[in-house]
Formats: structure tokens, sequence, C-alpha cells
């Protein structure tokens, strides 16, 4: 895949940043800073629908930024926020998520970058010993999307609940393509935010919501849960507006991806929803999210 570590990825990546800083001289989408307790979450719109998110502890003015694919744009809220960065957490290797890696510990020394050795992220010096200011965080390994897939999860404090920040594996009411790994890998790592608790906090990497929940409702067009969410999501998009974050629990009741032992999912994509009743399914919950995702990626917005 051009879009992982190579130079014309990288190429690509910088002609990227080039063009969406000349069409939206503003960011694409309006976002306002999340406060829990003494957590501070900034999301950060990047290109046309990426976002990074810089976490900052108060208490301590020390900062993370997760997944900083255009340094020049973080740097700007680090400035604003005027915080010390002290490490970068990096879903993954594409370009959209790792491309201001190095500029940005070329700018801040002593910066420490996190990401799973698998997937040879840019400047990458660190897996684990993920503590920022009074903040604890845990990295987990969810393969599928790249080889290397790591979510990020802020473990909950007074005031602020778990957060966690799933870069490319989990959208609101979407997830990645699996681009290097086969569907039971994929919903192997769906499960392990589904067993996150339920107010855990999602903060995807990008803005696919409105067109995530568009084909949700095609799956399962009696799903009060999708009707509600997208009712909200398109207002909030007609004035440009961020739709993260979600939780886990929303994600179970109207993700299809997310939904692969329902009945109604099942029935939908022709499939026997008695079998979801056996003991182990996995098979079953493979050849659905492999047909889920073939509808997504053939699925017609206009209608």
């Amino acid at each position: 895949m051009l879009y992982a570590r190579t130079r014309v990825g990288e190429w690509m990546h910088q002609k990227d940043l080039q063009k969406f800083r000349e069409q939206y001289p503003e960011w694409t989408s309006k976002v306002t800073a999340t406060e829990l307790g003494d957590v501070k979450i900034r999301p950060i719109p990047l290109l046309e629908d990426n976002y990074a998110y810089l976490v900052i502890d108060k208490s301590t003015e020390t900062a993370v930024v997760v997944d900083p694919a255009d340094a020049a744009a973080v740097k700007k809220v680090i400035e604003e926020e005027n915080v010390r960065l002290s490490a970068i957490f990096t879903t993954h290797k594409h370009w959209d998520h790792a491309g201001g890696n190095l500029e940005l510990r070329a700018d801040y020394k002593h910066v420490s970058i996190y990401g799973n050795k698998k997937d040879n992220i840019p400047g990458c010096t660190k897996c684990d010993g993920m503590q920022v200011g009074n903040l604890n965080f845990r990295a987990i390994f969810t393969p599928g999307h790249t080889v290397g897939h790591t979510i990020y999860l802020l473990e909950a404090r007074p005031g602020c609940p778990q957060c966690v920040f799933t870069g490319d594996c989990l959208f609101l009411s979407g997830c990645g393509r699996t681009f290097e790994g086969s569907c039971a890998t994929m919903i192997s790592s769906l499960d392990k935010i589904c067993e996150l608790d339920d107010t855990t906090l999602v903060w995807p990497g990008h803005e696919y919501a409105k067109d995530n929940l568009e084909f949700a409702r095609s799956i399962e067009p009696e799903n009060a849960a999708i009707s509600e969410k997208l009712s909200w999501v398109k207002g909030q998009r007609l004035e440009r507006n961020i739709t993260s974050p979600s939780t886990v629990a929303e994600e179970k009741s109207y993700n299809p991806f997310l939904r692969t032992r329902e009945g109604s999912v099942l029935t939908s994509l022709g499939y026997d929803a008695t079998e979801s009743a056996g003991a182990d399914i996995t098979d079953l919950r493979s050849k659905a999210l492999a047909e889920i995702r073939h509808k997504k990626d053939s699925f017609n917005y206009k209608l």
C-alpha cells in the first residue's frame, strides 16, 4: 500500500497537506475542547476528515498528542494551550496518522513516540510505560487495518471516564478497512473495544459519522438508535461540528461492524440468525463482517 511507510506515500501525504491547507484555510470541522475533571481533550482537524487529539493533564500542564499527521497544525494548538508536549501516540503507520512524528520530535527534543514495532512507526522510541503527567494510558493491540494497529486507553480519573483513541480501527458507526489482516483478526480487535466499560468515550481518527450511519440504516432500517443518532449527526455536520466522542454503549447499539452477533444484522445479510446462538460463531461473524465491509464499500450514499 503506497500510503504506508514509503517515499511515494510520504510525497503523497505532503501533497495532500498542501492541498488542504490551501483549500481550507480554516479547519474543515468546528471543534471545542472537552473538559473532564483535570483532563482536557482538544480535537485537531487535519486534512479533509482526520482528527488528531491533544490530551492535556491540566494539573501539570503536560500533554500527549494522538496521531499528529500535520505537525504545523499540532504545534499551533500546543502553543495556544501553553502546555509541554511529553509524548506522541501513533495508532498506525499510515502517513495521515504518523506524518508529523519526526517534525514534532525535532521541535520537542524530549518527546517520546509510542507505537507498535510491527508497524515500524516513524520515530518510534517506546511501546510501554505510558504515563503523561498524572495521566495513565494503556496500549491495546488491535491489528487488522494494519499489522501493528494499536489503540490507546486513557484510564478513568475523578471526573473523567475512560477514553479510547481508536485511530482507524473503530469510527462512529464504522470501522477501518482490513488491509493487513483477516476478518477474524478484525473481529478480535473490535471485541477488545466492546469489552471496555460502556461509558468509555470513543475518539476516532476520522469524521465519517454521517456516511457510516446512513449505511448502518440500510442494514438495520428498524433500529431506532441508528435513526436517532443519524438525525443528531446531520444537524452537527450542517454546522460543520465534530461528532466525536461517542461511547462504547452507543457504538454497540448502532455500529453494524460491532453487531455481527445480532439476529437483525445477520438476517439482513441473508444468514440464518439462529446460528448466532451457537457456542462458537467466530466463522459466522467473520463472514458477516466481510459482507458488511463489501456492502459498505459499494454503498450508494445518494440514495
